[in-house]
């Protein structure tokens, strides 16, 4: 299935849960972007009965209908919700904390500018929409850096954007990217792009992105090469870094993921060993853990951890 057709029959489906009434053909055709494009009724009435069967193909309980106080003989169509719903669902300790490291990646991503458009279409055709019902439609995304949304929608818009950009050693430039795609490797976010000031191609690490990124350009002002490799491009230029381990100090109750990665199952006080590649990452993690989290050693990360606390402080008007 192509990307453009995915992108269709998701928007069908949001707009067909996003309510509780029955919608008409011409409102749906007028919510879904890609319907709207059709230049026939004949053409937008194949798409859509080709639409309706992949859908009931995949599961989704699209049904038909009508009230008529509102349509007297026309057919409306929507999605049962309680067909469509997952049951409960109960979860481990164990998947609880990768499943809280996975919603500290993922908050918001590719669906978020259908969603937002077909919602707002409903509302112009005076459908009063339901957004909580596209809970488990929409993926969110969230990431422990700030710089992944404004970045990601960059490369989305094919945007040229700006920003300060912390180097290995410490040292801090200014970039100015055309930035091409976002790629996750070996647990890290990296952006990979062309440096306008270096002429050349470039992989960043998002979370040594320093501070705001603004775009200096217009959508669409510059082409993604055909044959990009993003994953490619940052295993040449970030190798994977040896493994190390940090002595850490937990409270009763907390620290959950990093028990796991230290094979420690006890919810007790502890004091456990995390492996770990990168001093910047792993300091995230602390920080994530809660104030009943301590790190005893080694001095870099517990200098990564500080350094983060004196920034919050700061930022606040507080002191050391």
């Amino acid at each position: 299935m192509t990307a453009r057709r995915t992108e269709r029959l998701l928007n069908l489906v949001i707009a067909l849960l996003a309510t509780r009434r029955w919608l008409t053909k011409d409102q749906i055709r007028t919510a879904v972007p890609q319907y709207a494009e059709c230049e026939t009724s004949e053409a937008f009435d194949r798409m859509f009965e080709r639409d309706k069967e992949e859908l009931r193909d995949l599961g989704v309980p699209l049904v038909t209908g009508g009230d008529s106080d509102w349509f007297g003989d026309e057919q409306g169509y929507r999605i049962d919700r309680e067909a469509y719903a997952l049951p409960e669902i109960e979860f481990t300790p164990e998947e609880l904390a990768v499943l809280g490291l996975a919603s500290r990646v993922w908050q918001q991503a590719s669906l978020a500018g259908p969603a937002a458009r077909a919602l707002t279409k409903l509302k112009a055709l005076g459908v009063d929409p339901d957004a909580s019902s596209l809970v488990g439609v929409e993926p969110r995304v969230r990431t422990s850096e700030p710089a992944f949304t404004p970045l990601y929608a960059a490369t989305r818009d094919r945007a040229p954007v700006r920003f300060s950009y912390r180097k290995g050693g410490g040292e801090v430039s200014t970039r100015r990217v055309e930035p091409w795609r976002i790629t996750s490797w070996h647990g890290r976010w990296y952006l990979v792009g062309h440096d306008r000031d270096r002429d050349a191609p470039r992989v960043f690490r998002l979370s040594r992105v320093q501070g705001r990124v603004a775009r200096i350009g217009e959508p669409g002002s510059y082409r993604v090469p055909d044959d990009l490799d993003a994953r490619a491009m940052v295993s040449v230029t970030e190798p994977e870094a040896p493994t190390r381990t940090t002595r850490v100090s937990m409270a009763d109750g907390v620290g959950q993921a990093l028990r796991l990665r230290a094979g420690v199952r006890d919810v007790g006080p502890a004091v456990v060993e995390v492996p770990f590649t990168d001093v910047e990452d792993v300091a995230d993690e602390v920080l994530w853990a809660g104030a009943g989290v301590v790190v005893l050693e080694p001095d870099d990360v517990r200098a990564a951890v500080v350094r983060r606390l004196e920034g919050v402080l700061s930022v606040h008007g507080g002191g050391r």
